[in-house]
Formats: structure tokens, C-alpha cells, sequence
């Protein structure tokens, strides 16, 4: 896959969900609400500041970040979903 987000955006990877619940049952993919949760496989080169200079991203590709529930838009690649959103939107990284 060759995609490179514009400016500050991201593209995000959701992580996978498991498919049953901690009572041991099963949900059903209608049933599931997608993750806020995912890895960044793209991002872009950063932000124009107002004095025209380029801010470069703080998140890297393999970072795994939380982002707000809705933001971005949601876009297929070779039938993966992904999702593309702004740096300001990603709430914060989760540390291995």
C-alpha cells in the first residue's frame, strides 16, 4: 500500500477487538462499535505554522494511539478499513 496522509494527518489501523465478551459471549460485528483505539501505519509531513514553517508530526508510524470516538473519516484501502485524522485529534499514545 502506498498512501501518504497530507499535513498533519494520520492514517490509523483500528485494533482488533475480541470477538466475545468478558462473560464468554459472542458479539456479533453489528453488534460491535468500533475501537477508539488504533495503530498508525502512515503520517504526514506536519503542520504549516502561521510563519509559514513546517512543525513536524510528534507520532511516528507504529505508534499505537487513542483518538476521539468521532473524529476523522473512515476510508477503505485493499479492503482494509483505516481511518484519517488530524494530530490534534489523537488523544494520546499507549506505551508498550
Amino acid at each position: 500500500m502506498k498512501f501518504k496522509p497530507l499535513r498533519d494527518r494520520v492514517l490509523v489501523k483500528y485494533s482488533d477487538e475480541p470477538e466475545k465478551s468478558s462473560g464468554g459471549l459472542y458479539i456479533p460485528d453489528s453488534a460491535k462499535e468500533k475501537p477508539q483505539k488504533g495503530e498508525i501505519v502512515a503520517v504526514g509531513p506536519g503542520k504549516i505554522t502561521e510563519d509559514g514553517k513546517l512543525q513536524k508530526m510528534e507520532l511516528k508510524v507504529g505508534d499505537v494511539v487513542l483518538f476521539e470516538k468521532y473524529s476523522g473519516s473512515k476510508i477503505n484501502i485493499e479492503n482494509e478499513e483505516f481511518l484519517i485524522i488530524k494530530e490534534d485529534d489523537v488523544l494520546g499514545t499507549i506505551e508498550k
